[in-house]
């Protein structure tokens, strides 16, 4: 595939002639999505049209219904789909090469820029009132952003009354400390059973999941257990005693990778977990001011796993989540792109996956808790909170993510100056 000529990926149909892939320089291919990385602020559903804007209506490399088809395949599959859609393009123009260096050229912008936020937080930390006051507001937003994606990403999932009541097992799984490896397996396995006709039987396995729930919570932390689960473990501003392997941090972020289904919000609740309910390298806050320092940059939002890695081993932590995370997203492209759309035609593959990403939606509800518990406390916050929220449900803005990530900083430095006047 590395002298594949244009438009030639086995299993994709040639466009008709006014549709033409260009066979690029390799730098020049690499630039181009470099440009695209440094553009590419305001989240997935932006990115996702400016590729579309660019590659299909003004230069018509694939036709229209063509990207929506490999879109959707995306779209299933783990991983940032703006940055897997970036390595499909580089893959049609110049094979395997191409494909490795427009996704590392989309990808770079953000993960420079992170890099340098990850060295300064270190570094300078937050010791000033003001600062302090600042990232608390931010904090607040960023949890509102969760709850939201909640909402988003659970709308195109949760569509019939067993994916529900995957969710909502799912999301007590979480709180109650289940592994999420069992918690995805069961919720696949339940969709597959129940699509099968085998309605008592999907049932009855919930219900063993519900009681196993609920003895394990009675059993460790009694009648006051949910509200004590994993809910961090780690206070604000606690940080690791001694640096996490790097090994450790790779595989970390290669778990999240490999299980980011539906988006890059889907990746929460997995590095949540490994830094802060277990790792301990890192508090929910700071977890909370990585995800809102990702929110402003001109990147997937998944570019929150270097700060993850920097917190918890320095600048090669760093780097060994951030390859962790996007191996995933450049493997399956590149290697896998067409055995895996035949796979996931497949009714009982679907189904199984249908089952899984309504499960994730219920862990990041579960973990959802947690990052309020941190973040939302007292009545400035939850009236923060509470506009901020109406605000992501009710405007459709092109740059609404950082709008509101500056619009809690700004309302931090507003409420400090109007304390001291």
């Amino acid at each position: 595939m590395g002298s594949m000529e244009a438009a030639e990926l086995p299993g994709d149909e040639v466009g008709p002639p006014e549709y033409a892939v260009p066979r690029e320089s390799l730098l020049r291919l690499f630039l181009r999505f470099l440009r695209f990385g440094a553009l590419a602020w305001g989240g997935p559903v932006v990115q996702i049209a400016m590729l579309r804007h660019e590659l299909v209506d003004r230069e018509r490399w694939i036709s229209s219904e063509q990207f929506n088809r490999v879109l959707a395949l995306y779209q299933v599959l783990p991983g940032p789909e703006a940055h897997e859609m970036c390595v499909y393009f580089g893959m049609l123009s110049r094979g395997r090469w191409g494909g490795f260096l427009a996704g590392l050229g989309f990808m770079l912008p953000g993960f420079v820029l992170m890099f340098a936020l990850s060295w300064a937080y270190v570094r300078f930390g937050l010791q000033t009132d003001g600062l302090l006051a600042v990232f608390a507001a931010v904090q607040v937003a960023v949890a509102a952003l969760i709850v939201r994606a909640v909402f988003r990403i659970g709308g195109h999932v949760v569509t019939s009354r067993w994916l529900w009541a995957i969710a909502i097992v799912a999301g007590l799984a979480q709180l109650a400390g289940v592994h999420f490896g069992v918690i995805l397996a069961v919720g696949g396995l339940v969709h597959v059973i129940a699509l099968r006709g085998f309605g008592m039987a999907a049932g009855g396995l919930l219900g063993l999941a519900v009681a196993g729930i609920a003895a394990l919570v009675f059993r460790e932390q009694g009648f006051a257990g949910l509200d004590a689960l994993s809910l961090g473990g780690a206070t604000a501003g606690a940080t690791a005693s001694a640096a996490v392997p790097v090994l450790v941090l790779f595989w970390a972020g290669l778990k999240a990778g490999l299980l980011t289904f539906g988006g890059a919000y889907t990746a929460i609740p997995f590095l949540q977990r490994d830094a802060v309910t277990q790792g301990a390298w890192m508090s929910n806050a700071q977890f909370l001011d990585g995800v809102a320092l990702s929110g402003l940059l001109p990147a997937p939002l998944i570019i929150f796993s270097t700060f993850v890695g920097y917190l918890g081993g320095g600048p090669w932590g760093a780097v060994a989540m951030t390859v962790g995370v996007f191996l995933p997203a450049f493997a399956m492209t590149l290697l896998a792109h067409d055995p895996l759309e035949r796979l996931i035609h497949q009714p009982r593959i679907r189904s199984f996956l249908d089952g899984v990403t309504a499960a994730v939606v219920g862990l990041i509800a579960g973990t959802t808790v947690a990052l309020l518990r941190v973040s939302v406390v007292g009545l400035e916050s939850l009236a923060l909170f509470a506009i901020v929220l109406a605000l992501l449900f009710v405007s459709k803005a092109r740059m609404l993510v950082p709008a509101v990530i500056a619009g809690a900083a700004l309302w931090a430095v507003l409420s400090q100056a109007l304390g001291k006047a």
